[in-house]
């Protein structure tokens, strides 16, 4: 009988130990890495509209979508250059997306943006439309250079941010130099 309860007893606490109490984790979503063509790191890719070169765009990872034709980019830095290969700027953003069939990126998450004149523009997300030579935004940003700043909420500009307009919620700060009599 007590070598019927030990057994018992040992089945018992041998099933015990094997149940795991806790769930093992489960993405909310499938992870991009999961549908992606393919997958690169340390990307390089040149950007150009009707074989002329308008960006270098660098990535520490790109996940290769639809048929090679949208990557979806982190860590992504690109620098423009004018239509005769002079230098423009360049946009650093954590995420991007770019589409070869539009020709448009888009940053995402703490996007920088800085002009070869000393303005920086900062926003959460820009868009850089490649054929319309336009960059764009639907949310906040500030423009500064030195002490003067600008800022709003969306905005449309050409590359070289001489044609500017924000969209809503208007304002800035500068500084002006009055004659003296």
């Amino acid at each position: 009988m007590r070598a019927a309860v030990a057994a018992v007893l040992g089945s018992l606490a041998i099933a015990s130990a094997c149940r795991d109490a806790k769930q093992p984790p489960v993405a909310a979503m499938p992870a991009i890495a999961d549908s992606a063509d393919q997958v690169l790191q340390g990307v390089h890719y040149v950007m150009s509209t009707n074989g002329i070169q308008r960006a270098e765009l660098r990535a520490d990872t790109a996940y290769v979508l639809d048929d090679q034709t949208r990557f979806d980019l982190r860590n992504t830095d690109v620098t423009f250059t004018t239509e005769s290969g002079a230098p423009q700027g360049t946009m650093q953003a954590q995420r991007g997306m770019y589409n070869l069939r539009s020709q448009v990126l888009d940053g995402r998450g703490d996007v920088v943006v800085k002009l070869v004149d000393g303005r920086t523009l900062r926003s959460p997300h820009v868009t850089y439309n490649q054929l319309g030579h336009l960059i764009t935004s639907d949310t906040t940003y500030t423009l500064s250079r030195g002490t003067d700043s600008q800022s709003g909420i969306g905005f449309k500009s050409n590359e070289s941010f001489t044609r500017f307009t924000c969209l809503r919620n208007c304002g800035g700060n500068t500084s002006l130099l009055l004659p003296s009599k």
